[in-house]
């Protein structure tokens, strides 16, 4: 696991996966404080260069900062953004369509062929909007790790690769201790409950119970045991409340939830997951998109703003080929050469 202090320094104010307490402070810091002008490239001394290699840092200080970059611009590095822009061609096509449908029924309303006009170039605009620069990090989101983060089942991405690591998620049923394992839409994933983030006790202190010496009890308090054996000998002849057993909780009792200080304000759910609370589990249903405005890649810096556009840029430039191996909305592989499968762990390409 990475040095703490180092992950959460309050200079670089780097933001992380975590519900830390000092992560919070360098994310405000980031957003609203000094630190925040770094990312105002507009009126800027640095070069381009300088900006690119800024834009970088930053963005890969929050998405899969624990993963070594060359083997982020090897594995996990798309080779092209998706385009989710409609082109002409489909615009075109679609209105003739609907022209030809309405040309002997409605071709008096003129007045509505316009306005349905209007609202198919406001479509075409927020189309054409569409946030897609955080997508770039789209193989980083399908990690298990980041996901088991996701789902709000571990405080931090280094947590929840130990949980992992130490064999406490199962991975469609099967004990799986790989973090660099990549989903697909369907895969379930469980964790211990006695691990989960929110289900740990908080810290009570519990009160000292000091039983009294025998020294200083008074020597002329001998004849009150006999006063109370023969009071629980009348009482052992008539059944008292107090006297039948008392039931033991069970092991399948819920656990009580506590939330860790200063977690409210990471505790969000993307739309790609669908999470169980109750049995501290996980379906990861698709794989994260964007749409117009929207990008469902969770990020404390704009979507398309200036930090992912010059962070993409300098990749472009630097992305390091590998063999496709299938099984990833990019075509890349579900898990980075080198990487042994477990014996429990059925072969998962």
């Amino acid at each position: 696991m990475r040095d703490k202090g180092n992950v959460y320094n309050a200079v670089k104010a780097l933001p992380r996966m975590s519900w830390a307490p000092a992560n919070l402070f360098n994310l405000y810091n980031r957003s609203l404080g000094r630190p925040a002008l770094d990312t105002r490239f507009n009126k800027s001394s640095l070069t381009l260069y300088q900006q690119k290699w800024s834009s970088k840092r930053l963005a890969r200080g929050y998405h899969g900062d624990h993963i070594p970059e060359t083997s982020f611009k090897r594995w996990y590095l798309p080779p092209n953004l998706p385009v989710i822009r409609p082109t002409s061609a489909s615009i075109t096509a679609t209105g003739a369509t609907e022209k030809s449908e309405r040309h002997g029924l409605a071709k008096w309303a003129r007045g509505q062929e316009r306005r349905e006009e209007r609202q198919r170039e406001q479509s075409v605009k927020e189309a054409a909007s569409a946030p897609v620069g955080s997508l770039m990090f789209v193989e980083v989101e399908r990690r298990i790790d980041t996901l088991v983060f996701r789902a709000c089942l571990a405080s931090s991405i280094y947590e929840a690769r130990r949980l992992i690591v130490t064999g406490k998620v199962k991975l469609n049923g099967v004990k799986h201790k790989d973090p660099n394992t990549r989903l697909d839409p369907g895969d379930l994933v469980c964790v211990e409950p006695r691990y989960a983030a929110c289900l740990q006790p908080g810290r009570v202190s519990k009160p000292s119970s000091k039983k009294p010496s025998a020294s200083l009890e008074p020597s002329d308090s001998e004849p009150e045991p006999e006063a109370s054996t023969s009071s629980s000998d009348s009482s052992s002849d008539s059944p008292s409340p107090s006297s039948e057993p008392t039931s033991t909780p069970s092991s399948t009792a819920p656990l009580p939830f506590h939330l860790p200080p200063y977690a409210s304000p990471h505790l969000f759910v993307p739309a790609y997951l669908e999470p169980s609370f109750a049995t501290c589990s996980f379906i990861y249903v698709r794989h994260p998109t964007a749409r117009a405005g929207y990008s469902e890649i969770p990020s404390p810096y704009e979507a398309d703003g200036e930090v992912m556009r010059l962070a993409w840029e300098w990749y472009v430039g630097r992305r390091i080929r590998a063999r496709s191996l299938g099984g990833g909305p990019w075509g890349g592989p579900r898990r980075p050469g080198g990487v042994k499968r477990g014996r429990e762990e059925a072969r998962r390409g």
